[in-house]
C-alpha cells in the first residue's frame, strides 16, 4: 500500500515540483490548504493557521508531513506588519500542526521542515558556514531561530524532525533565478552591490530530492544545510547567466544605496552572502545532481 504525505505550502516553488517527484514514486500526496475548495487532483484540507483552525482529518492515513509554508521574505517590502507575517506563518502554521499531532491519534513516521541558511545571518563574508555555527543577530537570522524551535517541540513528541536550511533555489520557473536574469534578458545585466558575495545555491531538483531522502532515511534527524556544494559569488552566477542566454553583461555594478533606496531593509539579503557547507548531507548519503553552476544553469536556461 502507497505511503500518504502531507504538504503545507504545496503550491509555491518547491511544493510543486516536490509533488510531481513523490507522485512519480507512488506516493499519495495531500495540501494543507487555505482555499480546500479549489478545484485540485490533490486531496486538499483547509487550515487558517491565523485563526487557528485546521482539518484534523487531514493527518488521518498521513506517514509523513512536509512543511514548507511561510509568506515569501521577498514578495513584499518589509513593513511592521509584513515582517509579521513572516514570522507567524512560519511558528504559527507549526505550533498548529504540532498541536495536532498532539492530540490526534496519527502514524506520522517524520516531520521533514523547511528551513533557511538566513540562520547565519546577512553576510558572513567567506567563512564556510556549517550547521553548529552560530546564528547571526539580523531579522531573518531570528526568524529562523524561533522557526526551529517550534520544530523541535515536534520532535519532543517523538517524531523524527528534518530541518533543511535552504539557500538560494535555482529554477527556469521562478524564484531567484528568474529574477537574476530579467535585467540580463533586457540587455542590462550587472552585478548587484559588490558583486563578490558569495550565494549558496540548489538546483531545485536537488532540494526536492533531498527532502525526499530526508523523509525515507531513517538515520536523517536534526539540521543539514540544503545547498550545493560549490556556491558562487553574485558576480559569476550573473556573469555565467548573460552567457547562456547570449546577453550583454558589461555595465559597472549596481551600488548598494540604489538597492536600499528601492528595497529598504530587504536589500540587505541580496547584498549580503554565505558561503554555506552542504557536507553533513553528504556524509549521510545523499547525492547531488548539480555540484557546479555550469552544469546547473545549462540545464535551467538553456
Amino acid at each position: 500500500m502507497s505511503k500518504t504525505v502531507l504538504i503545507t505550502g504545496g503550491t509555491g516553488l518547491v511544493g510543486s515540483r516536490l509533488t510531481e517527484l513523490l507522485k512519480e514514486k507512488g506516493y499519495n500526496v495531500r495540501f494543507m490548504t487555505r482555499n480546500p475548495k479549489k478545484s485540485s487532483d490533490i486531496a486538499l484540507f483547509g487550515w487558517d493557521v491565523g485563526q487557528g483552525t485546521i482539518d484534523e482529518s487531514a493527518l488521518e492515513n498521513v506517514d509523513y508531513i512536509m512543511h514548507l509554508a511561510g509568506a515569501g521574505v521577498a514578495d513584499k517590502p518589509w513593513s511592521k506588519e509584513r515582517k509579521k507575517e513572516i514570522r507567524d506563518s512560519r511558528t504559527k502554521s507549526t505550533q498548529l500542526l504540532k498541536d495536532t499531532l498532539e492530540k490526534n491519534a496519527h502514524q506520522v513516521k517524520a516531520f521533514i521542515s523547511a528551513s533557511a541558511i538566513g540562520y547565519y545571518g546577512w553576510d558572513s563574508g567567506g567563512v564556510w558556514k556549517k550547521e553548529d555555527s552560530r546564528f547571526g543577530d539580523d531579522f531573518l537570522a531570528t526568524v529562523t531561530k524561533v522557526w526551529e524551535a517550534e520544530v523541535d517541540e515536534i520532535d519532543k513528541l517523538g517524531i523524527r524532525t528534518v530541518k533543511l536550511r535552504i539557500g538560494v533555489v535555482l529554477s527556469e520557473k521562478g524564484g531567484a533565478l528568474k529574477e537574476i536574469t530579467k535585467p540580463i534578458k533586457w540587455g542590462v545585466g550587472a552585478p548587484l552591490g559588490p558583486g563578490d558575495q558569495y550565494m549558496s545555491w540548489i538546483h531545485l531538483d536537488d532540494l526536492c530530492n533531498m527532502f525526499i531522502y530526508a523523509m525515507e532515511n531513517e538515520n536523517t534527524t536534526g539540521i543539514y544545510n540544503a545547498v550545493a556544494p560549490n556556491p558562487v559569488t553574485n558576480k559569476e552566477l550573473s556573469k555565467l547567466s548573460a552567457k547562456m542566454l547570449n546577453k550583454p553583461f558589461f555595465l559597472p555594478n549596481v551600488p548598494g544605496f540604489v538597492l536600499k533606496l528601492i528595497l529598504g531593509e530587504m536589500a540587505s539579503m541580496i547584498l549580503g552572502g554565505s558561503r554555506v557547507s552542504p557536507e553533513k548531507i553528504q556524509q549521510a548519503g545523499f547525492r547531488f545532481d548539480f555540484t557546479e553552476i555550469k552544469p546547473a544553469l545549462q540545464n535551467l536556461l538553456t
